[in-house]
């Protein structure tokens, strides 16, 4: 299906008219310094950019091509996942509902155009005016462009009269043990995940968008991601994080269609009728150490993942160059009748069996944001985890690394949020939609 490229001008509700709200006449402004400052911040430590390509629109499968926008449930979760991220949480700067749709509306056009590889609005008009588009991505084919928007908790607040249809479970995460988080990389009132094969495509949308919402959002924090560090798709090989390890060999994949209806999708039966066919989105900004992990030997980096580095295999597989996707063995000892997989393995704690059959969609990528003043890497793993239910799937899970997980002296949380992503668009739609209206 192929995404709208309108350029017409989005529908304003009739009982608030623009002239008293001035959104849409401050958007042809442009953005402001303040906000747009946490972009270019996160931005000194991104990526060198692409060298313009060109080409057609290619159907989707190919990396220039385009993903479609339109659907039952929102692009970005099971689309097979692209090799670069960026991801930016907003906080809402207007107290007004109709201000809010306008916003949602706008967004929902410009993503579209986006998606399709078009430029975010029409390049004409006003030459005295600032462009409708910023221009960086002109002749740029879509690299699979996906844009992913969520909801945090704080945006049910009494500003917008949604109280009431904050889900029961959008909780607020608990604390966990060993979380060192700073409030300037944590929460905030709508998320925006911008996935792309082509780093420039992937900033560029979201520089749009933050433009676009200029007098009606700000940005609270951003992160960049390169080299995504799960598999979504059965056709996809395993990617492996910065401490060298396969990871999300296990993870759900967008053909367990079964695994995704009971694990993934949100249903209207779950408390939030207007959640059906969304998830919820758990973000973790997650420091590895890694010169301290480099100076650890094989064998206790083994012991630590209970996986083989080389091939991912588990360690209680017999053939450690071909069993990525053997089964755990978790009963199987040593001479000392010590478990091969020990009792504070990663991947024994994460596994199903021993959270309640609780299972992730994980959508995470490597970061590296230059260094700290001692010389160390600021890197590590921005994670993302997209389920049905964070009440019985993320928070026990990571209850549970948390207390007894092997690689807590190699990680550190230093970001959180958490986000409802609602359903899909459809067709002269817009996001939030079911939430809104």
């Amino acid at each position: 299906m192929e995404a709208s490229t309108e350029s017409e001008a989005p529908a304003v509700p009739a009982d608030a008219p623009t002239e008293k709200r001035g959104f849409s006449r401050r958007r042809l402004l442009g953005a402001g310094a303040a906000g747009l400052a946490g972009l270019g911040a996160a931005a000194a430590g991104g990526y060198v950019v692409a060298d313009a390509r060109s080409g057609a629109k290619n159907e989707v499968g190919d990396a220039a091509g385009s993903v479609p926008f339109h659907g039952t449930h929102q692009a970005g979760i099971t689309t097979p996942a692209q090799d670069r991220l960026h991801f930016v949480s907003f906080d809402i700067t207007t107290e007004n509902r109709a201000d809010l749709v306008d916003l949602m509306r706008e967004w929902t056009k410009a993503a579209e155009r986006m998606t399709a590889g078009d430029p975010a609005g029409d390049l004409g008009g006003l030459v005295e005016a600032p462009p409708a588009d910023t221009g960086e991505a002109l002749g740029l084919p879509p690299s699979q462009l996906t844009l992913t928007i969520g909801f945090g908790p704080s945006m049910f607040d009494k500003r917008f009269g949604l109280t009431s249809r904050r889900p029961p479970a959008l909780v607020d995460l608990p604390s966990f043990p060993g979380d060192d988080l700073e409030e300037a990389r944590s929460g905030g009132d709508i998320a925006i995940q911008a996935c792309a094969h082509d780093p420039q495509v992937a900033v560029h949308a979201v520089r749009n968008l933050a433009r676009i919402g200029f007098g009606a959002v700000a940005v609270r924090w951003s992160q960049l991601g390169f080299g995504r560090t799960s598999s979504t798709s059965r056709d996809q090989a395993t990617p492996r994080n910065l401490f060298g390890f396969k990871d999300g060999t296990a993870n759900l994949k967008a053909e367990d269609a079964k695994l995704l209806q009971e694990q993934l999708w949100a249903d209207g039966a779950d408390g939030a009728p207007w959640m059906a066919n969304g998830s919820y989105l758990v973000a973790r900004r997650m420091r590895m150490h890694i010169e301290t992990w480099d100076r650890t030997s094989l064998d206790e980096q083994q012991v630590i993942f209970g996986r083989f580095k080389g091939s991912g295999a588990p360690t209680t597989s017999p053939d450690q160059s071909t069993a990525e996707f053997d089964e755990f063995e978790f009963d199987t000892v040593t001479g000392a009748s010590e478990p091969v997989i020990a009792e504070n393995a990663h991947t024994r704690l994460a596994h199903p069996d021993f959270n309640n059959g609780a299972r992730l969609l994980r959508r995470g990528y490597n970061f590296v944001d230059g260094s700290d003043g001692l010389g160390r890497l600021d890197a590590g793993l921005f994670f993302l985890a997209y389920q049905r239910d964070p009440r019985k799937q993320f928070i026990p899970i990571q209850q549970n690394l948390a207390r007894s997980d092997a690689m807590n002296e190699y990680v550190k949380h230093v970001g959180s949020a958490i986000y409802a992503v609602p359903p899909g668009v459809t067709k002269g739609g817009y996001w939030g939609d079911t939430l809104l209206r």
